[in-house]
């Protein structure tokens, strides 16, 4: 799959996500990448700081980044419809940490 694709599939997916929680992500930004450095295996990476731990010190901060994994998505995956549900569930996931949800609660509300 071309990484233009790909990208579309991420797009798709934040078009998913019901307007009133796009309008409340702040200083974020979704990026594409081959694989993680370190976890080659990791499909998503949410890195920043939680919109629920911001407190009004907050300010001046690059943004936070989410990252989704081409490479290890597409390892997972053994056609083109699991790749998008895959990315789906990725790009939620992480979006999810944005908003201050944690492992356990992504998991058990079936986002894990």
């Amino acid at each position: 799959m071309t990484r233009r694709r790909f990208e579309e599939l991420v797009a798709d997916a934040l078009d998913t996500i019901p307007p009133e929680l796009t309008a409340a992500m702040d200083n974020v930004v979704v990026l594409v990448e081959a694989r993680h450095p370190e976890e080659p295996d990791l499909l998503g990476l949410y890195e920043g700081i939680a919109l629920t731990e911001r407190t009004s010190q907050y300010g001046g901060v690059l943004p936070d980044r989410i990252t989704i994994y081409q490479d290890a998505l597409l390892d997972i995956c053994t056609d083109a419809d699991e790749v998008v549900h895959e990315v789906a569930v990725t790009v939620v996931h992480e979006v999810a940490h944005h908003f201050g949800i944690d492992e356990e609660t992504l998991h058990r509300l079936g986002w894990g």
